[in-house]
């Protein structure tokens, strides 16, 4: 099995060219404990030591390495690696989860055809500002806002309709515009 590689103008940068595609589709990039979950390739290659970020097409391997190694020592490591990782078969990214954005998406759009209208007839509005570790943050807007039936709203309501259709919503929580 040939990998070839080729140099960068940063010197701490390697693109490494395998014989078959690693990726089926789009890209990935690794550069920290959270990312390399979701890579058996990334978690290994970062397990050599001194490896910065990944960067993976399905054409190439980019590795970023700290200014400190060499590649003498780490590509011949490297390689090895990704020789495994392709003789074994085993998808480079493994049970991706839906990303933040795809999640965002669907809480949006909940919101918007389903919420919202319900609001609106009491004079009210709700606009999502965040989504994160679970927790979706929307403001409430208008008569909602301030109204002593608003956390009645958003608890009973809001919170309810979105855990149901969106398993990985855990909790809505209101802010108000200067971010309280």
């Amino acid at each position: 099995m040939i990998i070839e590689t080729q140099t960068t103008p940063d010197e701490n940068v390697l693109n490494f060219f395998p014989p078959s595609p690693i990726l089926k589709s789009g890209r990935a990039e690794f550069v920290d404990a959270k990312s390399l979950r979701k890579s058996p390739l990334a978690e290994h290659i970062f397990d050599i030591g001194n490896i910065v970020s990944i960067f993976i097409t399905s054409e190439l391997i980019s590795i970023t390495k700290t200014s400190s190694a060499t590649w003498d020592t780490l590509k011949p490591q490297i390689m090895a690696e990704i020789m495994d990782h392709l003789s074994t078969g085993e998808s480079t990214i493994v049970n991706p989860p839906e990303t933040d954005t795809d999640i965002i998406n669907q809480i949006q759009g909940l919101l918007n055809a389903r919420i919202r209208p319900a609001v609106k007839q009491d004079g009210g509005d709700i606009a999502f500002v965040d989504f994160q570790d679970g927790i979706v943050y929307v403001e409430m807007q208008g008569s909602c806002k301030g109204c002593p039936y608003a956390m009645v709203t958003l608890k009973e309501g809001v919170e309810k309709i979105l855990k149901t259709y969106i398993p990985e919503v855990k909790e809505v929580r209101n802010i108000s515009a200067d971010g309280e």
